[in-house]
C-alpha cells in the first residue's frame, strides 16, 4: 500500500514540475496565441487564453516553440522511468490536463468560436500529442539502449578482471578464483614471493 502511495506522490510531483516548467517557459518567452471569444466570455478569457498558450499555435514559430517546449518538458519522465510506456503515459497525462480544461472552458463560455475553430484546434492538439508520444518512446528506447551498452561493457570489464585473477595449479589442475601461494588440494607452490607462477 505504501509503495502505491509513494508512486502516486512521485507521479503527482512529476506532473506539478512539468506544468510549472511550462508556465515558467511561457513567462520567460512571453509566447501568446491570440484566440477569439464570444462577448459573454469576458470573465473567463484569462483562464482560457492561458490554457491555449500551453497547447496551441497558429504559425510556424508557434509550432516549433510549442513542440520544443513540450519535448523538453517530456525529458523528465524519460530520464526517471526506464520503461518507455511509463514515460509516454506520464507525458500524455500531463498533456491531457491543459487540453481537457481548455476545450471544456472554451466550449462552455465561448460556444460560437469554439464551434468555428474546434476542427483546427483539435487537429493541432492531436499532432502535438503524437509528437510528444513518439518523442517519449524514441528517446526512452535510445536511453535504454545506451544504458544497456554501458552495462554490457561493465560486465565485459568485470569478466576480464575475473579472468586475470583466475589461476590453475600446474600440478593437479585445481582452479582458483584468486592467486594463492599454495594449492589447497596438493599443497604445491603456485606463486612465489614475486607473484610468479610456481609452475613456470
Amino acid at each position: 500500500m505504501m509503495k502505491i502511495k509513494n508512486l502516486f506522490k512521485s507521479k503527482l510531483m512529476l506532473f506539478c514540475i512539468q506544468i510549472l516548467s511550462l508556465i515558467v517557459s511561457l513567462s520567460i518567452s512571453n509566447y501568446k496565441l491570440q484566440i477569439e471569444f464570444d462577448p459573454s466570455a469576458s470573465e473567463q478569457q484569462f483562464i482560457i487564453q492561458f490554457l491555449a498558450n500551453l497547447i496551441l499555435y497558429n504559425n510556424s514559430f508557434g509550432f516549433v516553440y510549442i513542440n520544443l517546449t513540450w519535448i523538453i518538458v517530456s525529458l523528465l519522465p524519460i530520464l526517471i522511468f526506464s520503461d518507455y510506456k511509463k514515460a509516454y503515459s506520464m507525458n500524455l497525462t500531463t498533456f491531457f490536463f491543459p487540453n481537457f480544461f481548455f476545450y471544456v472552458f472554451y466550449w462552455r463560455y465561448s460556444e460560437t468560436y469554439f464551434n468555428a475553430l474546434f476542427t483546427t484546434f483539435i487537429i493541432r492538439s492531436i499532432l502535438l500529442g503524437i509528437t510528444i508520444a513518439s518523442t517519449s518512446i524514441a528517446l526512452s528506447l535510445i536511453l535504454k539502449f545506451i544504458k544497456s551498452s554501458k552495462t554490457n561493457t561493465n560486465v565485459e570489464i568485470l569478466e576480464q578482471i575475473e579472468q586475470l585473477n583466475t589461476t590453475e595449479c600446474p600440478k593437479c589442475g585445481t582452479k582458483f578464483d584468486s592467486i594463492p601461494k599454495y594449492c589447497f588440494n596438493c599443497n604445491s607452490l603456485i606463486t612465489n614471493e614475486l607473484g610468479e607462477n610456481g609452475g613456470k
